[in-house]
């Protein structure tokens, strides 16, 4: 079996774009930003992302879960967007793991099957097909697969 082998770079997100390739077709892109001297032999290098996704603050059910809500005629003055019932009289209680509401976001993500477009030595930046978690300037980890 062969083994793969792993670089990490660390860099930091400056923002998405879109660049047009040779046959017409567009790309979206975000452009990172490294410490490091970067060579232009990672193009088209697939590559794995670890960041920070952005935070949402306090999210209902709705936003959070994509719970559909309830009808909004008969009386339902303020019920529409409520979760609906959260359990049974038994066992009396509410179950662990319940979706309900409560912060959305800000969690570790890692996004894989994305690849590096192009890179920019003057700068120190490259080019990532794709989105990239976390906001601008947030600090993400990039594995690039040898």
């Amino acid at each position: 079996m062969e083994d793969k082998m792993e670089r990490t770079i660390k860099g930091k997100k400056v923002k998405m774009s879109q660049i047009f390739m040779e046959n017409g077709n567009v790309v979206p892109v975000t452009i990172l930003k490294t410490e490091e001297v970067l060579d232009k032999d990672l193009v088209d290098k697939p590559i794995v992302v670890v960041g920070k996704s952005k935070g949402k603050g306090f999210a209902g059910s709705m936003k959070k879960w994509n719970f559909k809500g309830g009808t909004r005629t008969r009386g339902q003055s303020d019920k529409p967007r409520a979760p609906g019932s959260i359990g049974a009289q038994t066992p009396g209680r509410v179950y662990k793991g319940k979706k309900m509401a409560g912060r959305m976001g800000s969690k570790r993500v890692t996004v894989k099957g994305l690849r590096i477009v192009d890179v920019l030595s003057e700068t120190r930046e490259f080019l990532v097909s794709g989105p990239v978690p976390g906001s601008r300037n947030s600090v993400v980890n990039i594995k690039v697969i040898e």
